[in-house]
């Protein structure tokens, strides 16, 4: 009972102080979005800050994850928080000095995103070493909660201090964030080490294999994985398009970007209490599966045929409300079906099999909007049906993007519908 209290407080305080290092990063790189758009008006070009995180995840989380099990948790996300911040400050000197480009942000960008590769597979291996495992469903609820508000306060809080003090205001909360977390990491956080962080005789490619194989050996997991890949596809491609539709649209703009932002934050949390008290479903397979089902069918085509603010926030909120609930049971298959010395590198190849989708998305979205949906709406005839559906004007072809997305989303979950109800995962295989 004692280590199980323990556990818990070492959560509660990692969990919360993490949380708040990441709506400070999230403020940051949702004011760097708004600084880009103003600066270019190409729903490309901010998609690509996000794309330049992702390549470096993809391509080298295999091998992340094996330097996570050979390496100390702790010290791994230390370092990694360290040179995050470090690369926040070096954003900060260039934007005082006048000298911030495009091109800066998508290279400190790819750094992040490197050692996020890193920092990613040894954050979830240590909370699965804190976390009682009878635990793992209501703390994955609080972790999503904690995402949600996140999702809620960054866009409002980065709008907010864009509009007043700029850059400035959004990196120096950001780097007053990383500090209280940084040192309650190291001083009050205690995450206990395993056998296999010992074990520096293995090669890393060894290890990398052990992960793959561990993927082949359970079809299980791996169908999930694939499943989410798809919806990660769809849903990147959805967030490149997003202020491309609102931002411009006469009833849009940058404070409304980040009111309709917002509310996938609002869903999440009330998913996320859902996700919390809710009992165990008899198949969590099927749960992931009709939540995603419910998500995609319904938000993209409420953005996509309307002009409203209040239609878009309430469309963010049906496609939100179900991921946390998502999130949990997949939380939980994973965290019991692979054994504890094995997370790290199974977490890593589960991100790239899961992630590699979601640069292709934002390439794509963004890609589609500026050269394909924008100059299609533009051809069309003032009294047609597209601008009817679409609406005019700059905006129109983000809004034919947004139904395009709806009824990919749609197929994705019909293609793997029959792939996935062949496995089942209930209460019994987590005894």
């Amino acid at each position: 009972m004692e280590n199980k209290k323990k556990g818990l407080n070492d959560f509660y305080l990692l969990w919360g102080t993490q949380s708040l290092s990441q709506l400070g990063s999230s403020i940051t790189a949702f004011s760097l979005t708004l600084w880009l758009y103003e600066k270019t008006g190409s729903a490309l070009s901010t998609a690509s800050l996000t794309i330049c995180s992702y390549f470096p995840y993809v391509i080298m989380s295999i091998f992340a994850g094996a330097i996570s099990d050979r390496f100390n948790k702790k010290k791994t996300m230390l370092i990694c928080d360290a040179f995050a911040a470090l690369m926040t400050v070096l954003v900060f000197v260039l934007y005082k000095a006048d000298l911030l480009l495009r091109w800066h942000l998508y290279a400190i960008n790819a750094l992040l995103g490197l050692m996020n590769t890193i920092q990613q597979p040894a954050s979830e291996v240590a909370y699965s070493l804190i976390i009682p495992k009878e635990e793992y469903q209501r703390t994955g609820g609080l972790q999503y909660l904690s995402r949600s508000l996140v999702s809620i306060g960054s866009p409002l809080i980065a709008s907010m201090l864009y509009g007043f003090a700029g850059l400035d205001g959004a990196i120096l909360t950001d780097l007053l964030t990383f500090t209280v977390a940084f040192l309650s990491l190291i001083f009050f956080i205690r995450i206990p080490e395993i056998a296999s962080e010992n074990q520096k005789e293995e090669r890393m490619l060894e290890l990398a294999k052990e992960g793959i194989g561990f993927l082949k050996n359970n079809p299980l997991v791996l169908n999930v994985i694939l499943f989410m890949s798809g919806v990660n596809l769809i849903a990147s491609a959805f967030d490149a398009v997003l202020p491309a539709l609102v931002i411009p649209s006469v009833r849009g703009g940058n404070a409304v970007l980040g009111v309709v932002t917002s509310c996938s934050g609002v869903a999440m949390v009330i998913g996320s209490v859902l996700a919390t008290i809710m009992p165990k479903p008899k198949d969590r397979v099927r749960m992931i599966y009709l939540t995603m089902l419910f998500s995609l069918g319904t938000e993209n085509f409420l953005l996509a045929l309307s002009r409203n603010p209040i239609v878009w926030c309430a469309g963010q909120i049906l496609g939100w409300i179900f991921v946390p609930v998502m999130s949990a049971n997949l939380n939980v298959i994973m965290r019991n079906s692979i054994p504890i010395e094995l997370q790290g590198r199974v977490y890593a190849c589960r991100n790239t099999l899961q992630f590699f989708t979601i640069p292709i998305g934002l390439l794509l979205g963004g890609y589609m909007v500026d050269e394909i949906c924008e100059p299609f709406m533009a051809a069309q005839s003032a009294d047609g049906l597209m601008r009817i559906l679409f609406g005019t004007g700059k905006g129109s072809g983000a809004a034919l993007m947004m139904f395009i997305l709806g009824v990919a989303g749609i197929l994705v979950c019909l293609l793997f519908r029959n792939r996935l109800k062949q496995y089942h995962y209930t209460d019994t295989e987590e005894k």
